[in-house]
């Protein structure tokens, strides 16, 4: 699933879109950039490099698993949207020093196929489940999920809630954000129109792949609107390799692709259901990481500053054992500018069990 919020903010050419819109996004922002299909270029792709890990088939469509280290636990790490598994590469190394641990990159990025569309939430959270069991990587988890991933996180928890041993949320995203959209602030769930989400699927069909068409209007976006991939802190934090990873996946039709989108019905029905119960995850383990820094636009900083504090305590009580932590000098992605406070995180919530 392709999240428009966030993404931008680290791809797109400055100045353009803070956050543009929760529609499909190569149309849409074709349009907003005034890119003609006369004057755009195509972007060539790039040779893909050798992944870590496999690629497992899940009926058709294989997504991407790096599993490290060994260990009586699992830890899962599930990047933020718009991100991939070695982002993680200053974390995963040395957690795979004391047990076992995974990071994945979901439908469309990195080297995973595009899955079946829509590439909700919800569908994610499935994949990911299916994912774990067909590569042989048991129960119980440990999910991490930084960002969006920390939503995925919290839905693989309230699905699977006996394979789920802890949750570590880092700078989770959460239901009831307010997101600037055209530069007016929105709460994304209150966007939610009236339709059923759909329920996740284990196969995809010719209809579910880009078009040519799809495929051009995507290079056409990369080549007018977001330029030659770059590597912008907190990126350059990685190591070279990781970098090199990035570039090429930035580079890939396929991380522009959008489906349907029904985010704003699912953080609608994670609200509703999240209200119902004083600690929604009973008494699982958690610990949710805050970052330290502000990175809001000066004009909107008061007020989301505010809010993302108090969104971040609220995280801490959706379970009798939540814990937060605010971790210094850090910005969204805690797990490039503080990866220690991350690797404690896990320490604990595993040795804990």
């Amino acid at each position: 699933m392709t999240w428009v919020v966030g993404r931008l903010k680290h791809e797109a050419k400055p100045g353009f879109l803070w956050c543009a819109c929760v529609a499909p996004l190569v149309l849409l922002l074709i349009l907003c950039s005034g890119t003609q299909d006369a004057a755009a270029q195509a972007v060539a792709a790039a040779p893909a490099p050798a992944p870590n890990g496999r690629l497992v088939d899940l009926g058709g469509y294989q997504l991407h698993l790096d599993c490290t280290g060994k260990g009586g636990l699992t830890v899962v790490l599930s990047a933020g949207s718009g991100d991939f598994s070695f982002d993680w590469a200053l974390v995963q190394p040395e957690v795979a020093k004391f047990i076992r641990v995974c990071s994945y990159d979901r439908s469309g990025e990195a080297w995973s196929d595009l899955g079946p569309k829509p590439r909700t939430m919800r569908q994610e959270v499935y994949d990911l489940h299916r994912l774990l069991a067909a590569a042989g990587e048991p129960a119980p988890y440990v999910v991490v999920g930084h960002s969006l991933g920390g939503m995925i996180a919290r839905m693989f928890a309230a699905q699977y809630p006996k394979e789920t041993a802890g949750l570590i949320l880092v700078d989770s995203f959460h239901e009831d954000t307010e997101l600037s959209i055209n530069g007016k602030l929105v709460r994304l769930r209150t966007l939610a129109q009236d339709r059923p989400i759909p329920a996740p699927r284990r196969s995809v069909s010719a209809a579910d792949a880009l078009t040519e068409d799809e495929t051009k209007k995507i290079q056409e976006f990369i080549a007018q609107v977001v330029g030659k991939p770059n590597i912008e802190p907190p990126f350059d934090k990685l190591p070279a390799a990781a970098q090199q990873d990035r570039l090429w996946a930035l580079s890939q039709p396929k991380h522009y692709a959008e489906a349907e989108n029904y985010m704003a019905e699912e953080t609608a029905q994670i609200y509703a259901e999240t209200a119902k119960a004083k600690f929604p995850l009973g008494n699982l383990p958690l610990i949710v990481l805050t970052r330290s820094r502000d990175e809001y636009p000066p004009d909107q900083a008061a007020a989301l500053s505010q809010e993302h504090k108090e969104q971040q305590e609220s995280l801490a009580r959706l379970s009798s054992a939540g814990k937060q932590i605010v971790v210094p000098n850090s910005g969204h992605h805690i797990q490039l500018d503080a990866p220690d406070a991350v690797i404690s995180a896990i320490r604990i919530t595993v040795a804990a069990k």
